[in-house]
């Protein structure tokens, strides 16, 4: 069973509410789990940038992915989101089989 663990980060908490509620509302996501006040520093247009945002952690299901990528950068404020997935390689078998039915069918 496999699921993938999807990272982004978010300007601020309502838009990072409203983009994981209804990710998780229409199936593209198991779950999803908001850590405000994130702060990041990056590189951007050759200048070092910092933020405060918050930190999304979705997941979901290998076979929702393109539709929860396509979802999120649909909806995203930023020109570039961070959306980084990372396959699991092990974990609780009853939740690795939670996030597979919560995702499974829908869509």
């Amino acid at each position: 069973m496999a699921i993938l663990v999807v990272t982004c980060t978010f300007p601020d908490h309502e838009i990072a509410w409203r983009i994981s509620r209804t990710a998780v509302a229409n199936g593209l996501a198991a779950c999803a789990t908001l850590i405000p006040d994130a702060r990041s520093i990056y590189r951007w247009k050759g200048r070092i940038e910092t933020a405060q945002e918050t930190a999304v952690t979705f997941k979901t299901n290998p076979d929702r992915f393109d539709a929860l990528r396509t979802f999120i950068l649909r909806e995203h404020p930023y020109a570039v989101p961070e959306l980084i997935a990372w396959p699991v390689s092990d974990g609780s078998p009853d939740y690795l089989a939670w996030v597979e039915a919560s995702t499974k069918g829908s869509g």
